[in-house]
């Protein structure tokens, strides 16, 4: 089984703090250049000067602003070359009732993680048909599987996502090209963090009881670690994983709790 990464260059999007750069870090140590994308610049140069091997670089963008994205993506690409594997990742929309959300909240998710992902796939197809080898995979969320409460238009916008994915797998297998979702699960991250920090104050509870209730809501009663999100994301990534398309891997250790 071929999991080298050797001679492949991957865009790898939010990567400069959780699930994002735990990727950016094992599959620069399998072998891949790395374009790191993400809003804050002094975050990027933080994580590439800790990459393993040599020719890394990066984009620095607002994934609010998915048309600037776009351009400066494939700026950075005719300037540097097509890559083979593209990782869409960024930060989900706030919480709450679904019925209080505003229309704004929609239209804001909708930009940063359907239209951000569209443009990227469509800076990035036509360097992997040349390559005639492509990856694109989809950070999501178990939510697109069973929705979890106070998140609603995180799981509307989730659910387009995969949607989407499914949508383009059809659209370039022929291609060589393969997309498909991974669906992070509870994951030691600030948006984790923050969400069971809020969760908890809403219950009435300390920040550590309700870690301990959202572990108790897996199979393997414990919260991920986003490195092994990361390993998921790198075999997908691989040649191994030729033959798997248009699927959604949930990464959750068995959660099965609202």
């Amino acid at each position: 089984m071929n999991l080298n990464l050797a001679e492949k260059r991957a865009l790898l999007c939010g990567s400069t703090d959780g699930i994002g750069k735990a990727c950016a870090v094992l599959m620069a140590e399998r072998g891949a250049q790395i374009i790191l994308a993400a809003r804050n610049e002094e975050k990027i140069k933080s994580v590439i000067s800790n990459l393993k091997g040599e020719g890394h670089s990066y984009i620095c963008a607002n994934f609010d602003e998915p048309e600037d994205l776009k351009k400066k993506t494939v700026a950075h690409l005719n300037e540097t070359g097509p890559v083979h594997i593209l990782m869409n990742n960024t930060g989900g929309p706030h919480g709450g009732p679904l019925l209080e959300a505003k229309a704004a909240e929609f239209e804001i998710a909708f930009r940063r993680h359907v239209i951000a992902n569209q443009y990227l796939a469509q800076a990035v197809v036509p360097g992997m048909k040349e390559l005639g080898y492509g990856r694109i995979i989809n950070i999501i969320s178990t939510s697109v599987r069973q929705v979890i409460p106070g998140l609603g238009v995180s799981n509307t916008i989730r659910g387009a996502v995969a949607q989407w994915a499914k949508t383009l797998a059809l659209e370039l297998g022929h291609e060589g090209i393969t997309i498909n979702n991974i669906l992070p699960g509870y994951t030691h991250t600030d948006r984790l963090k923050d969400l069971l920090e809020k969760w908890a104050e809403m219950n009435g509870i300390s920040y550590e009881e309700m870690m301990e209730n959202t572990a108790q809501k897996t199979s393997l009663r414990r919260i991920g670690k986003p490195e092994e999100t990361a390993a998921a994301v790198a075999f997908l990534s691989s040649e191994a994983a030729s033959y798997i398309t248009g699927a959604d891997f949930p990464i959750d250790g068995g959660r099965f709790g609202v």
